[in-house]
């Protein structure tokens, strides 16, 4: 915001409103005072006053903070001077850093830090500064949500808690970090390991960090055998701090929780709604109906119905619940166990559908046409009964022409309606062009009682899995365009469009295929899927898909909507899964106050920061699918521990300066295939050509070739697998044939030898 000009003039400016001093205070590039501000709107004297009252009443509702010598700054900025711990480096080797002391519920900024170089004939020796570090910085903003640190000098720490398997050798034994990025030797003497046994999952604590050698540690916690199942998620749980422990207030709360009466809700009891998940799955909170639409203007159509567990009901803005709901920000699941967002009274209980108990629910009527166009909606507040739960492969059998004593009387009235108007759905999805990625998924079998690892598996993926995708979605496009109309706030789910310089990173790598990628225009979502269709069931369909993966922003929540590209959609919020989602519940609070629905409904009167919320939440996503992934990995890694040794077929997934990574084909399982085991040569890396080339001999290993490898190693702490090149050279590139194109012109290469 451009402030009106400082130039003294004798005609009374009217005092700024409050969203004027607060653009303000965000736009300015360090803490500004009340004299600043006063200057900047041409503030005077009795009119002072009026502007004191206004900054004590903006930073009584938290909109600012005020800093040293009464100084305010937006709360979320950082100020020119702080505290910061150096957390982690890219894989470019910068380092980056995270404020010691953060209090908002928005992420932390992005912090580079800058280390300045020495000086010529040693006359000054800069602060060497790594991860782990606690430092006193300078703090200059670098852009949007971004700043730039640069080290005043290193810190004393408070004790560093890591988690790792202690292993005994003697007087002195030592941990593994489960953390990969964990770089520093960590020793645990007899007298400080307690109880602790060889093999077991620990908490230590740092003690003695001295600058050579070393770390000293004492176990502080034993969580028992890391070989047990449960331990393998665990590490996951405490290595992102996902909070796993209600509170005593929440647990007493849900424990009093009882059933909903009918009320004014709409009385949904005798409509067939059935719930369709997985087989493992515990908490039901969607159900669907279909029926033939019956208004003779809309031939061929269908009439919908999303029932969806009304969290509101239960969990109202600001009690223990809701804290302790906002904090965890969504459930985590695990192969062995999950990590909910609500207390297991309400999340398997009264919060989900289970058959034929009464259940309170948010519903979305919704009637389309025969091409799946959304003509109408409405969403009210009912009690249903769910008549079956079935499962995605129940449902599937049944279709296929295989019903069971479940699914057999429902075929004509509840099954067969539900593919008629999913035919229609995915009609329209296809007209309106959502890309359609073919991205495997790994499914992890476990045996719930022992933790044992049963086997890993690429996740399948069925008609009737596709079928409640597109009832969620259009659920989610009706309460999108309930709010949108509505006074009340929304929060969307926006995904923006890919970023130009990944679309030519993307065109020059499939220049490398003899493959085109359009020029003209924006970017669409059918430019992609003619390009998947051109490659499908071809040798580079896998590297294609993954490269058009990369190309994707991520998907975000936000106050602000933008439209969902992946999805082709203008208006898209998240409404169907409110028992493991808080942006879910946020969106419930909006429906029912835009309806006049009852209580649990949005409060203008609180209203909260939504800015910040969407922040936050879109954290705790991130947090809880890293957290997923890493465990997948270790789980994956515990299973084939047993098999080192024997050979795999597997496709390259990715190239590095360090070496490539290899995706298995018969576990899904993901590891890496070091520069140091592949045939003898020096090999350049052509990151333009997603390729490593052998210099001598030739040999050149793209991503999405197949490749033979050896399984060297395991390592389920860190989920770590290791490969040796087992195989063949590619068909057609074998050690004769001369590379193709020039990789020593690559915009950035490294090279890499084995002898």
């Amino acid at each position: 915001m451009k402030p009106p000009s400082k130039k003294k003039t004798n005609i009374k400016t009217p005092i700024p409103s409050k969203e004027e001093i607060l653009a303000f205070i965000r736009n300015s590039k360090t803490q500004v005072g009340k004299r600043e501000i006063a200057q900047a709107f041409n503030i005077r004297g009795a009119d002072k006053i009026t502007l004191k009252a206004i900054l004590k009443d903006i930073t009584h509702a938290g909109a600012v903070a005020k800093g040293t010598h009464k100084r305010f700054g937006f709360v979320g900025a950082l100020p020119p001077v702080d505290t910061l711990d150096i957390t982690h480096t890219d894989r470019d080797g910068d380092l980056f850093a995270r404020p010691v002391k953060w209090e908002s519920a928005a992420a932390p900024p992005n912090i580079l830090v800058v280390q300045p170089k020495a000086r010529s004939k040693g006359k000054y020796r800069p602060l060497t500064v790594g991860v782990g570090d606690r430092i006193l910085a300078k703090i200059f903003p670098a852009g949007d949500d971004t700043y730039e640190a640069r080290p005043i000098k290193r810190l004393a720490a408070a004790p560093t808690r890591i988690l790792g398997v202690y292993e005994p050798d003697g007087d002195v034994g030592r941990l593994r970090p489960v953390d990969k990025k964990y770089r520093h030797e960590v020793v645990v003497r007899k007298d400080d390991a307690g109880e602790a046994q060889k093999g077991e999952l620990v908490a230590v604590e740092i003690y003695d960090e001295p600058r050579y050698g070393p770390q000293k540690g004492r176990v502080i916690e034993r969580y028992g055998d890391i070989r047990a199942g449960n331990n393998l998620s665990l590490i996951a749980i405490h290595a992102q701090g996902i909070p796993h422990t209600f509170s005593d207030e929440a647990v007493a709360q849900a424990a009093q929780a009882k059933a909903a009466l009918l009320g004014d809700r709409v009385d949904l009891r005798q409509i067939p709604l059935v719930t369709i998940d997985g087989e493992d799955a515990r908490d039901f909170d969607d159900a669907v109906f279909a029926e033939p639409d019956t208004d003779p203007e809309n031939p061929g159509g269908w009439h919908l119905l999303v029932a969806i567990a009304d969290v509101a009901w239960y969990v109202r803005a600001g009690d223990a619940l809701d804290r302790d709901a906002y904090a965890r920000g969504n459930s985590v699941y695990f192969p062995d166990r999950v990590v909910p967002m609500l207390p297991e009274e309400l999340s398997n209980g009264w919060c989900s559908l289970k058959p034929h108990e009464d259940r309170p629910v948010v519903a979305a009527h919704m009637w389309i046409s025969a091409k799946g166009k959304l003509l109408r909606h409405k969403i009210i507040r009912g009690l249903m009964r769910s008549q079956a739960r079935l499962t995605y492969n129940q449902v599937q059998a049944a279709r296929d022409g295989h019903p069971d004593e479940i699914t057999g009387p429902l075929m004509e009235h509840v099954i067969a309606p539900l593919y008629g108007a999913y035919a229609s759905l995915d009609d329209a999805r296809a007209k309106r062009g959502t890309l359609e990625l073919d991205i495997t998924e790994r499914k992890i079998i476990v045996e719930r009682s022992s933790g044992k690892i049963l086997g890993v598996q690429p996740r399948e993926r069925y008609d009737s899995h596709k079928l409640i995708e597109e009832f969620m979605i259009a659920a989610n496009v009706a309460a999108a365009e309930t709010l949108a109309a509505s006074a009340y706030p929304a929060v969307y789910r926006i995904h923006d469009r890919p970023d130009p310089d990944r679309i030519d990173g993307l065109k020059e790598a499939l220049a490398t295929l003899d493959l085109r990628f359009p020029n003209a225009g924006e970017t669409r979502p059918a430019d992609f899927n003619r390009l998947l269709a051109q490659v499908k069931d071809g040798p580079n369909s896998n590297m294609v898909n993954t490269l058009v993966l990369r190309t994707q922003a991520q998907a975000v929540y936000s106050p602000e909507n933008i439209g969902h590209f992946g999805l082709g959609l203008r208006k898209y919020v998240h409404f169907t899964s409110p028992i493991r989602r808080y942006s879910d519940l946020l969106v419930h609070r909006a429906l029912i106050a835009a309806g006049k629905l009852g209580d649990g409904a949005w409060n203008p009167k609180q209203d909260p920061d939504l800015v910040a919320m969407c922040e936050y939440i879109s954290m705790t996503e991130r947090r809880a699918s890293l957290a997923e992934r890493q465990t997948v990995d270790r789980f994956t890694a515990a299973y084939l521990a047993d098999r080192v040794g024997a050979t795999f077929r597997g496709r390259i997934s990715g190239v590095s300066r360090f070496g490539l990574f290899v995706n298995l084909d018969e576990t899904g399982a993901d590891g890496i295939l070091p520069m140091r085991n592949l045939p003898e040569d020096f090999y350049d890396l052509d990151e333009r050509g997603h390729r490593v080339v052998g210099r001598r001999r030739g040999m050149q290993l793209r991503v999405g070739d197949i490749v033979e490898v050896k399984l060297l190693e395991t390592n389920e702490v860190a989920g770590g697998i290791v490969f040796a090149y087992a195989g063949k050279a590619p068909s057609g590139r074998g050690p004769e044939t001369p590379p193709r194109g020039r990789p020593g012109r690559a915009t950035k290469q490294s090279r890499h030898r084995r002898r």
